[in-house]
């Protein structure tokens, strides 16, 4: 099948190469030139293990293609994809600028048999909308399909072939039927193809990152509790997963979500409950949670140098929103850097794969460290933000010999505290007793 995926950011540039990966056509088309550039030279512009072999392989066997040209990319395809990003607006609505462009763009060269499936996180009712705009732009009825996308990132290529379920919206059948063929490599574990009207497709998308941000403010929120009641959250944990009801998924306490989908799609599907005149009471709670939750770790560092910072040096591990990602965007690491700024306090900071990104924020104002033990060193204590696998099993001894004192904050609770006690260290997590 003949592909066009416009959008070359993470859901477009994944999506597409997967496709090419199944043996089909597909031409990635990007606004960016530097970006395309890359693309043609092999080189990837996001982290994301695994795709840059991807790429290479699939570009290099004439399946995978980038230009800057929509019309090049649309010329005879069966599916033309929408993948550009619908960034948060000022009042928390999605931004459908660069969306609508899309939409605007495609009509006059949009083959007559040729459906347009929106793989973008738009609001409910978008669709229909675009529907609607092609007709009039055209004057012919277009087939357009809601393909929500469902990927996480750091495993977005194993979450693209091997998915829990995919989900279209439709208005009748016969495009349903282009994309089941177009899925059907992906779904040979007998996973279902779940096709629906075009309102329900989008508010599928919605709800599944809104329930999983609730689950998380509120393991959250009970981690807080048993800090002040003197229970461990590691137990109460344990204990409610084991109910099928509630399950272990989304269950670990930390410092709050963060990324491209969970803070914008709260706020976006509370902004459509508000234009529908629905109070989103539940929504509203879960974002003000995260956002309280982003403050944690300073809280507790501040509690224990008894609110002075000055000639403090903190040192901090992960800055990345979450593991097998560069991506930080709402990353709670970034509030808890400013934080600490704004008391006076030095900073050292260390990720694997996302210091570059960080630094173009911060510039020179915090000190980044390639080796992790490096940047402890001469530090009062160190703050854990992000939960990468290098961090779980570290050289304690030096750690403890490269801090000033052996203090650790962890807002991802990767460590016990009775080894950790065992150690040496005075440690904190969330919600550990």
């Amino acid at each position: 099948m003949k592909i066009a995926m416009v959008g070359t950011g993470y859901v477009g540039l994944v999506t597409g190469t997967c496709f090419a990966e199944s043996g089909n056509d597909v031409t990635c088309v990007d606004i960016d030139q530097k970006k395309v550039d890359m693309l043609l030279g092999g080189e990837v512009p996001i982290y994301e293990p695994g795709l840059t072999e991807l790429v290479k392989r699939n570009a290099q066997a004439g399946r995978l293609h980038f230009t800057t040209q929509l019309s090049e990319a649309v010329a005879d395809s069966q599916c033309a994809f929408i993948a550009v990003g619908t960034p948060q607006g000022d009042d928390g609505s999605a931004n459908m600028g660069a969306f609508w462009k899309v939409v605007d763009s495609l009509a006059p060269i949009l083959p007559d048999d040729c459906i347009v499936v929106v793989k973008s996180t738009v609001p409910v009712g978008t669709n229909r909308a675009v529907s609607e705009r092609l007709r009039e732009l055209t004057g012919r009825v277009c087939d357009v399909v809601s393909n929500p996308e469902f990927l996480k990132e750091g495993c977005a290529i194993d979450d693209f072939t091997k998915p829990d379920r995919v989900v279209v919206g439709v208005e009748r059948p016969e495009p349903a039927e282009v994309l089941k063929e177009l899925y059907k490599p992906f779904l040979r574990t007998e996973k279902p193809f779940l096709s629906m009207g075009l309102e329900s497709a989008e508010m599928t998308k919605y709800v599944a990152n809104c329930m999983l941000a609730t689950k998380i403010s509120f393991i959250n929120e009970m981690a807080n509790v048993c800090d002040g009641v003197g229970a461990d959250i590691n137990d109460v944990r344990r204990g409610i997963g084991h109910d099928a009801r509630i399950g272990f998924s989304f269950l670990f306490p930390g410092v709050g979500y963060g990324g491209s989908c969970f803070p914008k799609d709260v706020r976006a599907l509370a902004a459509v409950a508000a234009a529908h005149k629905v109070e989103s009471q539940m929504l509203d709670s879960v974002d003000k949670v995260n956002q309280a939750q982003k403050t944690v770790l300073f809280s507790k560092l501040q509690r224990y140098f008894e609110g002075d910072f000055s000639g403090r040096t903190i040192a901090i591990w992960g800055l990345a929103f979450k593991p097998r990602t560069d991506d930080i965007r709402e990353a709670p690491a970034l509030v808890l850097i400013d934080q600490l700024l704004a008391e006076g306090a030095t900073v050292r900071v260390h990720d694997p794969v996302a210091m570059d990104n960080v630094k173009q924020i911060y510039g020179d104002k915090i000190t980044y460290w390639e080796d992790q033990y490096a940047a402890l060193e001469g530090a009062d204590a160190l703050a854990i933000n992000t939960e990468w696998n290098e961090f779980r099993n570290p050289k304690f001894d030096l750690m403890s010999k490269n801090l000033t004192q052996p203090i650790i904050f962890d807002g991802r609770n990767l460590y016990d505290p009775a080894k950790m006690r065992d150690h040496g260290f005075h440690y904190e997590g969330i919600g550990l007793r």
